[in-house]
């Protein structure tokens, strides 16, 4: 396997995925076939391979920007996941680091091109530095990934709208 390098291609990521052993997962398929029905249902999981990030978020929520980014700078050291990298990204932003969260986001992006919450995220970051061009861009990407509407979209919607009329 290849060193690392920044920033990574989707076929490094595919690569290191690929490289997970398959015992892993035949050693969890026992533990899968024990597990309640709904615990599988499909509205309730949004990623196989996403780590417990209520730690994180409870943080974000309390604005706690600096203790969500502790968190998930440790879980990024196991876990390479666009949901990760996104909160990474955001809780950089919060704390007005708009390069560092830049670079999170384009990982995330670069994991899941996708990403919605990414998307909308990047787009807010332009919109808080002034580039409402690349800001409208991530929001052809979520009118793309999102027709009929979505959260993000909406918020990417509002935070151009405000930024455009001076807000």
């Amino acid at each position: 396997m290849r060193p690392f390098t920044y920033p990574p291609t989707r076929a490094a990521f595919r690569a290191r995925r690929a490289a997970r052993p398959l015992a892993a997962a035949l050693l969890s398929l026992p533990l899968l076939a024990m597990a309640p029905s709904a615990a599988r249902a499909v509205d309730t999981i949004t990623s196989k391979d996403a780590p417990d990030l209520t730690g994180p978020r409870a943080k974000i929520r309390a604005k706690d920007y600096q203790g969500a980014y502790a968190e998930l700078a440790k879980l990024a050291d196991t876990y390479t996941h666009a949901d990760v990298y996104s909160l990474m990204g955001f809780s950089l932003r919060k704390m007005r680091d708009y390069d560092r969260a830049l670079t999170y986001y384009q990982k995330a992006l670069d994991y899941d091109a996708d990403h919605k919450g990414a998307r909308e995220y990047l787009g807010e970051l332009y919109v808080e530095t002034g580039r409402l061009a690349q800001a409208r861009e991530q929001l052809a990407h979520l009118a793309r990934l999102c027709p009929k509407g979505c959260e993000e979209r909406e918020d990417l919607e509002k935070a151009i709208a405000a930024a455009a009329a001076g807000k």
